[in-house]
C-alpha cells in the first residue's frame, strides 16, 4: 500500500537511533517509509531548541520539501518534535504529531540534572511556557499524546497531557518500556493509519 506520509522517530534524553528501531521496523513493514533520527548529544547538554535545529536540517537534507510528514518523538524527543514544528517553521510540512510520554507540562525528575535540555523540561520553565502558550498549530495538525499512568520518569505522568489533540492511555510500567511495547506500536500505526485514511486533518 502507498504511504503518503514519511514518518520521522526521535527518540528521548541518552538515546540514539536503536532505542526507536523496533517501532521503526514495525511501520516500515506497515507501508510507511521511516526514519529515525537522533539528534546528538543526547544527554541534555544542548538546549532543545539546538536539537530542533539540527532535526530541521537533517530533515531538510533527506527528505524534499513536498514530502509531508509525521513526526513520533519519545520522551524528550517529542519536545523537539514540538519545537521544529511551533517554531522553526516545520509546521508547514508536518500533517502529523505522535508523542510517547513526553512531559509536555515538564517533569520533576529533570531536576536530577543541570544541563541545558533538563532545566527546559522543568515544569514551568521559561521554554515550556512559551511553547505551551500558544497551541493553535497542534490543532492544526494531527496531534496525538500517547501516555502512560505509570510512569515515574515524567513526574507527574499527567504531564503528558494537552488540552488539545486526541490522549491516548496505555498502561506501560516503565518509561523506556513505552517504545518497546507493542500495544504502542499498534497504536502509533492507528493514528498514522487515521491520517491516510483522511479520518483527521492536518
Amino acid at each position: 500500500m502507498e504511504r503518503s506520509l514519511a514518518v520521522i522517530l526521535v527518540p528521548g534524553i541518552f538515546d540514539n537511533e536503536q532505542r526507536m528501531r523496533g517501532l521503526a521496523g514495525f511501520l516500515q513493514k506497515a507501508g510507511w517509509q521511516t526514519r529515525v533520527i537522533a539528534p546528538q548529544p543526547s544527554d541534555g547538554s544542548r538546549g532543545l531548541e539546538v536539537m530542533a535545529w539540527e532535526l530541521a536540517r537533517q530533515i531538510a537534507a533527506e527528505f524534499p520539501a513536498s514530502q509531508p510528514l509525521a513526526l513520533v518523538g519519545f520522551s524528550m524527543g517529542g519536545l523537539i518534535c514540538r519545537c521544529y514544528l511551533q517554531q522553526l517553521g516545520g509546521n508547514l510540512r508536518t500533517r502529523q504529531l505522535i508523542t510517547l510520554s513526553t512531559p509536555h507540562n515538564g517533569t520533576y525528575s529533570s531536576y536530577l540534572f543541570n544541563r541545558p535540555a533538563t532545566i527546559q523540561m522543568r515544569p514551568g520553565s521559561q521554554f515550556l511556557r512559551e511553547l505551551n502558550r500558544d497551541l493553535s498549530m497542534l490543532e492544526s495538525i494531527s496531534f496525538t499524546s500517547i501516555w502512560t499512568p505509570h510512569d515515574i520518569t515524567i513526574m507527574p505522568s499527567e504531564s503528558s497531557r494537552l488540552p488539545v489533540g486526541r490522549m491516548l492511555q496505555i498502561p506501560t510500567l516503565i518509561h523506556h518500556f513505552v517504545v518497546e511495547d507493542r500495544r504502542v506500536w499498534s497504536a502509533v500505526r492507528d493514528e498514522l493509519q487515521r491520517w491516510e485514511d483522511g479520518e483527521v486533518g492536518g
